[in-house]
């Protein structure tokens, strides 16, 4: 076989596995996505663009341009529901299809990465059957999108590098412009693009060998990103007087947060259930395995940046392995970040881990052709016994996990929810009647009427006191017993004490005119 028919062979073989990947996600979710309050706030934004509305938060009633979410999932929803689709069924549509493109991007960054084919459908395979990405990309949310725009973002990035070295070449700044492009566009679906900013600047920064080639590369990339990010930024402060919602207050990451992130890394690391019992059985032995990934990885890569900054002349790291590498600190440098000064609402769970593990899985296929490369027997010999160890694990776990989804619909879209008898009573009162409630979100869903969120004493995303909780109770109360509008409060009794304390509050003095399963609502006495 010609290396021409070898590279056609495997891009065959990546497109049969992106159908694949396509395939599974239409199959593990009949009802639909797995969606949660962010996943209505992207299909409300949506609807609220193909409506020409622009983009405001239609499931509350306050209709207010969102600037806390970026737009870029809600518009592709939105140019998917021109074909008539609605945005809630479009999120299965979108999301399968990437599933199906990051599994044959990450075969080609493979393929670039270590010019090998099977190193090419290894980190395909890896990906495809991992159970942690395939749950990312069956939930209604931002994370896939942000995924594809990173990948192809990465795959720019080493074009560029690929084509300085190509004396053919004329000019190689139109694939450090589409690096910046494809980043901004990162940016505008998950604020958290940002990381990739500095990864990519880092990288200029420490790869190229004079300084005259590192800011004017750097300046090219910036030129890139710009334009969207600051067209943003500018509707954002004229159509709601901020740029992304967020205020700069300090507030420590809990105990309850490290847990979440040290058990979703588990779940990454053994998708098998029995397996990751006992990993979180064993105290500390999911931080200490975290901690040494982390430790390799950052001494190789500061090892390699280094070595190529005080030594123009040495040989480059290898471009794709470099970058995936320096953005797993850059990616958790920003998420930390954010949850300590931006959003203490902020937890690590699986969809904000999800694109360190898709690093992880780069850096495993690097190091495994590495050992393969060795060519000593041993070397060959475990590098092949690991790869088919991971890969029978993750099959594995993949399969149980389809298993499960095709049970039921996930989160909100859950039988649970679409057949609330309370939803029902809520899509029977008069017409303009207002709705407060602790699931504003599910509200809208079901019932097609923007909700009021419920007075709290702490602002989620700050995690300072709200002003003027006594005063949002009283008019509550005096709207529903005026009859303009009801209190509903789901999982009634489900909630923490600190909750449970405010939802009695505000139901004291109303009249309970509808309870099941716990979910109770609220009119005036009739």
């Amino acid at each position: 076989m010609t290396p021409r028919q070898s590279l056609l062979a495997s891009f065959i073989i990546l497109g049969l596995l992106a159908v694949l990947g396509t395939f599974f996600v239409l199959y593990a979710t009949p009802q639909g996505l797995a969606l949660s309050d962010d996943s209505i706030a992207y299909i409300a934004g949506a609807r609220s663009i193909l409506s020409g509305n622009g983009y405001h938060a239609i499931w509350l009633a306050s209709n207010k341009p969102v600037t806390h979410f970026p737009p870029g999932f809600s518009t592709i929803l939105a140019v998917i529901g021109l074909s008539g689709l609605d945005p809630l069924r479009g999120t299965r549509f979108v999301n399968s299809l990437l599933f199906g493109a990051n599994t044959f991007l990450l075969g080609c960054i493979g393929w670039r990465m270590t010019r090998s084919r099977l190193a090419s459908i290894l980190l395909a395979l890896l990906f495809l059957f991992n159970a942690s990405m395939f749950r990312v990309h069956v939930a209604a949310m931002s994370e896939p999108l942000y995924i594809f725009f990173s990948l192809v973002a990465f795959i720019t990035f080493a074009q560029y590098f690929a084509a300085q070295k190509d004396i053919r070449t004329e000019n190689s700044n139109i694939w450090i412009i589409l690096t910046g492009i494809f980043t901004a566009l990162a940016y505008l679906t998950r604020y958290a693009g940002l990381a990739l900013l500095a990864t990519f600047l880092l990288a200029l920064i420490l790869l190229h060998s004079t300084w005259r080639r590192r800011l004017t590369s750097a300046g090219i990339f910036i030129a890139g990103f710009l334009p969207l990010v600051v067209a943003w930024g500018i509707r954002n402060k004229l159509a709601a007087n901020n740029a992304t919602n967020r205020t700069l207050v300090y507030h420590p990451i809990t105990e309850e947060n490290i847990n979440t992130g040290i058990y979703n890394f588990a779940e990454f690391l053994a998708p098998i259930d029995a397996w990751r019992r006992v990993l979180i059985r064993i105290p500390n032995l999911v931080l200490i395995i975290l901690f040494i990934t982390l430790i390799v990885l950052l001494v190789w890569v500061v090892t390699k940046g280094l070595k190529k900054f005080f030594q123009p002349s040495s040989d480059t790291p290898e471009i794709l392995s470099f970058t995936s590498t320096l953005y797993i600190f850059g990616y958790l440098a920003s998420i930390v970040s954010s949850m300590l000064l931006f959003d203490a609402s902020t937890k690590f769970k699986l969809r904000i881990n999800a694109p360190i593990y898709v690093s992880l899985l780069i850096m495993l296929v690097f190091f495994i052709h590495w050992a393969w490369q060795k060519r000593a027997v041993y070397w060959q010999g475990l590098s092949a016994m690991i790869a088919i160890f991971i890969f029978a694990v993750s099959a594995y776990g993949m399969s149980a996990s389809v298993t499960q989804l095709r049970k039921g619909g996930q989160g909100y879209a859950s039988f649970v929810w679409f057949d609330s008898e309370a939803m029902a009573f809520l899509r029977n009162l008069p017409e303009g009647t207002r709705i407060y409630s602790n699931q504003a979100g599910p509200v809208y869903l079901y019932t097609g009427r923007s909700g009021y969120v419920l007075p709290d004493l702490v602002d989620p995303v700050t995690g300072l006191p709200r002003e003027g909780y006594e005063d949002g109770v009283a008019s509550l109360k005096q709207d529903v017993l005026s009859g303009s509008a009801v209190l509903a409060l789901f999982k009634f009794g489900s909630e923490s004490e600190d909750v449970q304390s405010i939802y009695i509050q505000l139901a004291d003095g109303l009249y309970l005119a509808h309870n099941t399963r716990g979910d109770k609502i609220y009119t005036a006495f009739p």
